[in-house]
């Protein structure tokens, strides 16, 4: 009775004919594996479930994880990122300057460029590193790849030294706030008012119309007309016989009411100053008036000044002395063909 209760019992712990779990599923089953043993037995079961189940399953979810985990980082980078922006902009307004409308709004371009290049390049960074471990995940060699990236970078960039040397410029100029979109700038003896910036080229806008595309490469030097303030100068010829003493009296008292007034007290940054002689010649002694204004308003500034010192003067019997010929097409208060038109400067 005892030894056919043993027979019994060896009977029902007896491996099934398709082996055991450990030759299944190997050392360490997993969870599907498993199941499958315990319902079938199946050792061709298990194994299939395992190679064509499991394993995918396992390797789409650790390439979901590193996709969460990357759009996670990208949103906080972006946050980050958009509250610097955001503290740059929230600085431009409060700032001393914030009657200067042309400069504020030129303050948050910057801002909002900068955040998108920032952006752009977190997310390619990010991207990039997530990219690199999902192929090794998926059981990729990264070492060629690795290696072959790299000659393949050298050789672009001995290739491509034009392009990096663009972008390089761009940035730089970016983050040192050297002109944006609005400005009037002059690069290599071309005067316009910028239209756009990219990383790679300038967009300038001349007076005649014609658009110049210049590579911020070679961009050595550039002159910005519209960065913070400006300055409007008035020579104004008087007889060489006039009381200077008395006039220059007269042209403050004058330049002074201008400054006062409510239209144009925010365009002038200061009372205007007389500065005195500016040269001395046989007909005519010239008088030099200077004024700080906001960006781009020198012009008009300069030629309504001119205009009151004209008929202050007449009114007290001072008349301007002849001036030397000026080219035809050319004024005094004319900022030339190589300046802005009209239409730029009184906005």
């Amino acid at each position: 009775m005892y030894s056919q209760t043993l027979a019994a019992g060896a009977g029902t712990s007896a491996p099934a004919p398709g082996g055991t779990l450990v030759t299944a599923c190997g050392q360490d089953p997993g969870i599907a594996c498993r199941l499958v043993w315990d319902v079938t037995h199946s050792a061709r079961a298990a194994q299939v479930t395992t190679v064509y189940v499991a394993g995918p399953a396992h390797l789409a979810l650790r390439i979901l994880f590193v996709i969460v985990l990357a759009l996670i980082a990208r949103l906080a980078a972006l946050r980050a990122i958009g509250k610097i922006t955001a503290r740059a902009r929230r600085e431009a307004d409060e700032g001393p300057d914030r009657a200067l409308v042309l400069f504020r709004e030129r303050r948050q371009q910057r801002a909002t460029a900068l955040a998108s290049l920032l952006g752009n390049a977190a997310t390619l960074t990010i991207f990039g590193i997530s990219v690199v471990i999902i192929i090794g995940d998926a059981g990729l060699n990264l070492a060629p790849v690795l290696a072959s990236a790299g000659v393949l970078g050298v050789a672009l960039g001995f290739g491509a030294q034009t392009l990096v040397q663009d972008f390089l410029a761009g940035v730089f100029m970016l983050v040192e706030d050297q002109y944006g979109v609005g400005d009037v700038i002059t690069v290599d003896g071309t005067t316009g008012t910028v239209e756009a910036v990219s990383l790679r080229v300038t967009r300038l806008r001349d007076v005649n119309g014609v658009v110049w595309h210049i590579r911020n490469g070679v961009i050595k030097k550039a002159g910005n007309e519209s960065h913070g303030w400006a300055r409007a100068v008035v020579d104004f010829p008087l007889p060489y016989d006039r009381d200077i003493p008395a006039v220059r009296e007269l042209m403050a008292h004058t330049a002074r009411q201008m400054w006062q007034q409510p239209p144009w007290h925010d365009i002038l940054l200061e009372e205007p100053e007389v500065w005195g002689v500016q040269s001395v010649s046989s007909d005519a002694v010239v008088v030099r008036v200077a004024v700080r204004t906001a960006p781009l308003r020198q012009w008009e500034v300069q030629r309504e000044l001119t205009e009151r010192l004209k008929d202050a003067l007449d009114a007290a019997g001072t008349g301007a002395a002849p001036a030397e010929p000026v080219p035809a097409g050319v004024t005094s208060a004319d900022p030339g063909p190589d300046r802005p038109a009209d239409a730029i400067s009184d906005t």
